[in-house]
């Protein structure tokens, strides 16, 4: 039976089945509370958010070894079309970044916010980069090279 002549049959919706590109979507464990405005903005892009912390909750509340949530990450780079970086850099943005790169996958880089609405898109030169990771300016700017080729 086709799915049209069982929504009918059985009063459900149809729903697209149309594929959508998919996008991980890199942030800040420091922006976890944001992460349903991330997925909104990607979807509202008309693609599909690949969102962590929607996978995972915050590290499976350190129920699995954090590495092993890491590994997870990087393996849903590898499936995902794109990569979109929201917010600052934290030190595990940094290397999805360029995992990203070596995998050759496109990359955008958004502001973060908790409403969908406030999200824009930033030029790498307009990157932020969290106190916590304490580099040096020259340590930016090679970052910031090694991103843009």
């Amino acid at each position: 039976m086709d799915i049209p002549s069982a929504a009918e049959q059985f009063n459900f919706s149809v729903s697209s089945t149309e594929p959508m590109p998919t996008v991980f979507t890199a942030q800040s464990k420091a922006y976890f509370y944001c992460k349903e405005a991330v997925c909104a903005f990607v979807f509202r892009q008309g693609k599909l958010p690949v969102n962590p912390f929607m996978a995972y909750g915050y590290f499976l509340g350190d129920r699995v070894d954090r590495d092993l949530v890491r590994q997870a990450n990087n393996q849903l780079i590898a499936l995902c079309e794109e990569l979109w970086v929201f917010g600052d850099i934290a030190n595990g943005v940094m290397f999805e970044i360029l995992l990203a790169k070596r995998l050759a996958k496109p990359i955008r880089y958004f502001t973060i916010a908790a409403n969908s609405g406030e999200i824009t898109e930033v030029a790498l030169s307009g990157l932020r980069f969290e106190s916590e990771m304490a580099l040096t300016r020259e340590q930016i700017d090679a970052f910031l090279r090694l991103a843009a080729e």
